[in-house]
């Protein structure tokens, strides 16, 4: 049966290649699809608390993750996108771009260049644009940005006050908003609402 997936605003849309990659072959619906991923990245997420990672902003840390939180889901779980997207840079620059981030990430937490808010925002700001998986970036751009201020002595982020930000929704809509502001480097709603 073919997964029917209805499209969101926001949403990267996946292209045939992307959705016969689906593992759990039952899956019809966004719904079911949505809950199955969820019981993943909980998983993901004990990983996380127990796992010792040497290095935090590195790629393979950040292709571990993304492996961690869809692995159940999908079978390029991990592995960078091999196609453009509504959002994100050229998918050929997807591992220089990620790698510029994650220098410049360093830079910043070496320097303080910004407060540790700002910069895991600034952090998941640019992961979400940069885009590197098929699906699930802001999931995992929201996962990685508090395990960065987990390392900074911070606690997570609150995204909205933990409402769900993949369903439709006024709260996603807020955050969608703000990540375009951000794009055009009015980060002060997102920096707003990452504590909201």
């Amino acid at each position: 049966m073919a997964l029917a997936l209805d499209e969101q605003d926001g949403q990267t849309p996946l292209d045939p290649d992307e959705k016969a990659g689906l593992i759990p072959m039952h899956i019809e619906t966004k719904g079911a699809l949505n809950d199955w991923e969820q019981e993943n990245i909980l998983q993901a997420t004990k990983w996380l608390r127990r796992a010792r990672t040497p290095e935090l902003l590195s790629e393979g840390f950040c292709r571990d993750l993304h492996r961690k939180m869809f692995d159940k889901t999908w079978k390029w779980a991990g592995t960078f996108r091999k196609s453009d997207k509504n959002i994100g840079c050229d998918w050929t620059l997807v591992s220089v771009e990620l790698s510029q981030l994650l220098g410049n990430t360093k830079y910043w937490v070496d320097n303080e260049t910004f407060p540790p808010d700002e910069l895991a925002m600034r952090f998941h700001h640019a992961l979400v644009w940069i885009h590197p998986f098929p699906n699930g970036n802001g999931r995992h751009s929201r996962m990685m940005a508090d395990a960065l201020l987990k390392r900074l002595g911070r606690p997570a982020f609150s995204w909205g006050g933990g409402e769900n930000l993949v369903s439709a929704n006024e709260v996603r809509a807020r955050y969608l908003a703000a990540l375009r502001a951000a794009d055009k480097n009015d980060f002060t709603d997102l920096l707003a609402f990452v504590r909201s």
